[in-house]
């Protein structure tokens, strides 16, 4: 049996990657740990988290 991974959070992911900024900036912003950060990602998140996290990328984009 062949068991095919999706990667969740893709938008958020590739959010991050066009940022420019780390894991750890993010987890800060929206006030986790950054392992919690990264073991949030492994689950395909609520709308409201994704868009909380989306903001903060947002955000944070702006300042720089």
């Amino acid at each position: 049996q062949e068991r095919v991974q999706t990667m969740n959070n893709i938008e958020i992911r590739e959010a991050i990657k066009e940022s420019g900024l780390k894991h750890w900036q993010i987890a800060d912003m929206i006030g986790v740990a950054d392992t919690t950060f990264c073991r949030m990602l492994r689950r395909e998140l609520s709308e409201s988290k994704k868009q909380e996290i989306l903001t903060a990328i947002q955000r944070a984009k702006g300042r720089t």
